[in-house]
């Protein structure tokens, strides 16, 4: 890293200027393509408080005479976390366009929102080659990352287009807006707290007709309620074309982590039954690594999925009544499990510094779906093994998976497995272990 002596320095703290040449100077070789102007062009804005960076929030402070900086020490740590991603620009994550997806609210004060804005911006300019040709001076950078120089557009059928960004990109986006949402969040939690605690002589306060006293939409908004199953048995292509889904949504905290603020819809895509509101974070960290529509990569936050906070996923997962009637997972998940968890002694390892290391990365592809189980295969196998070797490890068939599951979940999660099998519909309709197909079109964003 460099470390010349930045014009503009004061206790620790640079103006905005050199900290957009700093930016620039310290990602100059980065995997992930950072843009100038990071720090003054929109989306930036200091008078929030913060500037994104990477997956991060740089505090942005109002110096003498008015001028706005920021702590160098935080700009070069969030440079040095962003030059330690890697990118694999073959490994791409669909951002949009998505049918059936539910619109997001406009909020002001989280003005990221990266996806609506990647695609609003595309769609205005006709594509990726046009919006690299912008003009000087207009917005293109998110989170001082240059999406431009990366997003790939993909046409179907000649008509239908899609954009892609590389995995990693889209995961520090992700980090950004989750950074950005907890930050307004805490704001108008202690907004809230103080206006509890002062008398309520403010003009705006005013009472219902139970005597309750209320604010209007300038004061401070409500806390999150907690997500009790009020949505529990709908169909998700047909609760997601409902007027004021999505901010009855973000009324709700997270149903998996239980802090953020819930953005999205999570459903089921086997039998299109909603699950529960869930924040951005929850929702990408659950989400499939798919190379192809059958292939996935099982990646290190399995983990977290089948060890560290596997009762809160499981239980999570079995709030679609299809898979809890089947105790099975979706697909995917199924697979990436057996390749995590059923499959694990079968991995081979490599002398390491400390002991010995897993070999290469684990990847689980499968023949045919959940609806023709008998011709369902998972085959696991690793791949970038560092001997060469490109090794099938085993192939387990979806009936022998599936029972698998079911042993390894009366015993590591008993209550969700005493709440599951085909005695326990709850309320479902009397036919036998429904499969419902999924109506809502495609939209892996959501998965």
């Amino acid at each position: 890293m460099s470390e010349h002596v930045i014009p503009g320095r004061t206790d620790g703290l640079i103006t905005l200027g050199a900290a957009d040449a700093l930016w620039v100077d310290l990602t100059a070789d980065s995997a992930v393509p950072t843009a100038s102007g990071a720090f003054t062009r929109s989306p930036a804005h200091a008078r929030v408080g913060y500037v994104l960076l990477g997956g991060h929030a740089v505090a942005t402070v109002r110096a003498s005479g008015g001028q706005w900086s920021v702590p160098e020490v935080e700009v070069r740590r969030a440079a040095a976390e962003l030059n330690a991603v890697g990118m694999d620009r073959q490994d791409l994550v669909r951002i949009g366009p998505f049918r059936g997806a539910p619109r997001q609210e406009c909020n002001e004060e989280t003005p990221l929102r990266w996806r609506r804005r990647i695609t609003r911006e595309l769609q205005e300019l006709g594509g990726p080659e046009r919006a690299a040709r912008r003009k000087v001076g207009r917005p293109y950078h998110l989170a001082g990352i240059d999406w431009r120089q990366i997003v790939v557009e993909q046409t179907r059928d000649g008509t239908q287009r899609t954009w892609w960004l590389p995995r990693a990109v889209v995961k520090l986006l992700d980090a950004a807006e989750h950074s950005e949402t907890q930050r307004v969040q805490a704001a108008r939690t202690r907004q809230a707290s103080a206006a509890a605690t002062e008398p309520p002589s403010h003009p705006r306060q005013a009472r219902d007709a139970h005597g309750r006293r209320t604010t209007s939409p300038e004061g401070p908004t409500t806390s999150l309620r907690p997500y009790n199953g009020e949505l529990e048995g709908q169909l998700y292509s047909v609760l997601s074309r409902k007027p004021g889904t999505s901010r009855r949504v973000a009324g709700w905290a997270c149903a998996v982590c239980r802090t953020a603020p819930a953005t999205v819809l999570d459903h089921c895509h086997e039998h299109s039954y909603v699950r529960a509101p869930v924040c951005q974070s929850c929702n990408t960290q659950e989400r499939p690594d798919h190379l192809y529509s059958n292939d996935i990569r099982v990646a290190n936050r399995y983990t977290r999925l089948f060890h560290t906070d596997a009762d809160d996923w499981l239980l999570h997962w079995h709030r679609c009544p299809g898979c809890r009637a089947r105790t099975t997972l979706p697909l995917p998940h199924l697979a990436a499990w057996t390749a995590h968890i059923a499959c694990r002694s079968l991995r081979p390892t490599h002398r390491a510094p400390r002991g010995r290391k897993p070999c290469g990365v684990l990847r689980v592809s499968w023949t045919g779906s959940q609806n023709a189980p008998r011709s369902c295969l998972l085959t696991v196998a690793v791949d970038f093994c560092p001997s060469g070797e490109h090794r099938v490890l085993a192939q387990v068939p979806y009936r022998e998976a599936a029972e698998q599951f079911r042993v390894w979940l009366a015993e590591t999660a008993p209550a969700v497995a005493a709440a599951a099998g085909p005695d326990r519909l709850d309320g479902l309709p009397a036919q036998f272990r429904p499969v419902i197909a999924d109506t809502s079109g495609e939209g892996l964003a959501l998965f």
